[in-house]
């Protein structure tokens, strides 16, 4: 057994209000997220509009406050008008993002739609890759307007009276990148975006803006990327976005579970850029972050690649299709830990994606919906993590792997949620050798006891859900001690822990 680790939790120590779109996902015209995913006429759980009603369920389940649409790389080639109007009339286009065919059966409307059926609000990309100001304006009147000019008209028309009340816009779509369609150099992106923002922004006010970052962080462009963009559209804008996929390719378990390490720099680099500029422009005002894109995605990209080159043009192939293990739902365990840690600052952030597409639901076309083992943490986060972010004190021993030095053995946050009366601690014994002894001194809430210890625990770091069999599901521990206000038990290796306390 190694070094306990100790923990103090006090009401006091507060860092910031947690932004419930923390928890938000994404859903993007690619592979099987739509067709077959979320929307399937003829399945036999499908509604009245074709979506199937067992994702809705799931989808549901994990409280999903924001979805980012429609795109991803898919954006920077969409033209918005092919997916609004009869079904009948709508244009069929090429993606030339995924290299696939888009028949444009669920569009703008439908989506809007079923965003409602999920109880959730959409975050809209526009297309700054091969369109830019003007068509973006023309959307924002189709979805937010009730005046009498012609797209809102138009949306009239096609049957939706009331405007769609869209508030949180993202300026395109990894500009930096040069696979994206219509790429561009910072200086001429934050130049674009920054016109765009303005313009739509006279159009309605009430608008927040996110404005692309690097796609990673090994761009070689990063972070001077974030500056000269953020040079350009500071004063317009209110987020920039962060995206950062990671695996497992060495099969190094415990490297991999330290991989939050370099997204703590990640995190560090671009606060540090956005306040430089801040510094730089005399500003008032504070950049936040949108980690728009985040999950563990590997498993399939050979894959896929293939796929793409020698069978394009598909409607709904199978694509990023990542199957995901044990381990996979620890790290994005220590990713979220990671996140409360920094809601001062990251206020929006898309698990990618929502429905097949690297996805903690997966589909079978005709068969059920079901839940991958990362769905666990998300959905733990999502109903345990809303309130305010603590700022625990936190002593546990470190250990080192293969690229990384000092990794602390257990990551932990802590919520305190004042309007349930409830006290959350998350934690992820990342230790692959040892369980550890795990102290919570809670005594700032004088008179809460625990109300439930769940974990997710596993010997086999591989081990996987699908349609047929859930080896990998949380349970609930008791074998617990909480004496005095302090809370302790043996943290398993490799596994991750929500202990609720309530008055």
């Amino acid at each position: 057994m190694g070094q306990k680790t100790k923990m103090i939790v006090d009401k006091d120590f507060k860092l910031a209000k947690i932004d419930d779109r923390l928890y938000g996902s994404f859903i993007e015209h690619l592979g099987r997220a739509v067709y077959t995913g979320i929307y399937q006429p003829g399945h036999p759980s499908a509604d009245e509009e074709g979506f199937r009603q067992d994702v809705i369920d799931l989808v549901k389940e994990l409280n999903v406050p924001i979805i980012r649409y429609p795109g991803g790389n898919f954006v920077s080639n969409f033209f918005w008008e092919d997916s609004v109007g009869p079904k009948e009339q709508r244009k069929k286009r090429l993606d030339l993002a995924w290299r696939t065919m888009e028949s444009n059966e669920v569009g703008l409307g439908e989506f809007a739609n079923w965003c409602k059926k999920v109880n959730s609000e959409m975050m809209m990309a526009v297309n700054l890759g091969t369109r830019g100001t003007a068509d973006a304006l023309n959307l924002l009147e189709y979805c937010n307007l009730d005046t009498p000019t012609y797209y809102a008209d138009l949306r009239r028309s096609h049957g939706v009276d009331k405007p769609y009340g869209i508030k949180t816009w993202c300026l395109g779509n990894e500009m930096d990148g040069p696979w994206q369609m219509g790429h561009k150099t910072a200086t001429e992106y934050g130049h674009l975006a920054a016109e765009t923002a303005k313009a739509m922004k006279t159009m309605d006010d009430s608008l927040e803006f996110v404005v692309c970052g690097s796609s990673n962080i090994e761009m070689p462009t990063f972070p001077q990327w974030e500056a000269s963009t953020l040079e350009e559209a500071y004063e317009y804008v209110d987020y920039i976005s962060l995206h950062q996929y990671y695996g497992n390719r060495k099969n190094d378990t415990a490297d991999f579970f330290a991989k939050t390490q370099d997204l703590e720099n990640f995190l560090h680099s671009v606060i540090s850029t956005c306040d430089f500029v801040k510094a730089k422009k005399r500003s008032k005002k504070d950049i936040c972050l949108s980690f728009d894109e985040w999950n563990v995605w590997y498993h399939t990209t050979d894959a896929d690649n293939d796929e793409m080159t020698k069978k394009p043009w598909q409607t709904a192939p199978h694509l990023l299709e990542d199957i995901y293990n044990f381990e996979d739902a620890i790290l994005n365990g220590l990713i979220l830990i990671t996140f409360l840690k920094h809601a001062d600052r990251i206020k929006i952030a898309c698990l990618a994606q929502l429905v097949n597409v690297i996805a903690p639901i997966m589909t079978e076309t005709d068969g059920p919906a079901w839940r991958q083992t990362i769905f666990y943490p998300y959905l733990h986060a999502s109903k345990y993590g809303r309130g305010v972010s603590l700022t625990p004190v936190i002593s546990t021993s470190t250990h080192d792997t293969t690229q990384h030095s000092h990794v602390t053995d257990i990551e932990s946050a802590a919520v305190y949620n004042e309007e349930k009366g409830e006290v959350t601690i998350f934690a992820v014994n990342r230790n692959t050798e040892s369980d550890l002894v795990f102290e919570a001194d809670i005594r700032g809430f004088e008179g809460y006891q625990v109300k439930e210890y769940i974990v997710m625990e596993s010997d086999d770091m591989k081990l996987a859900n699908s349609a047929s069999s859930s080896p990998v599901v949380p349970k609930t521990r008791t074998d617990y001690t909480m004496e005095n206000g302090v809370f302790e038990a043996v943290m398993k290796k490799c596994s991750w822990n929500v202990i609720v306390f309530s008055k």
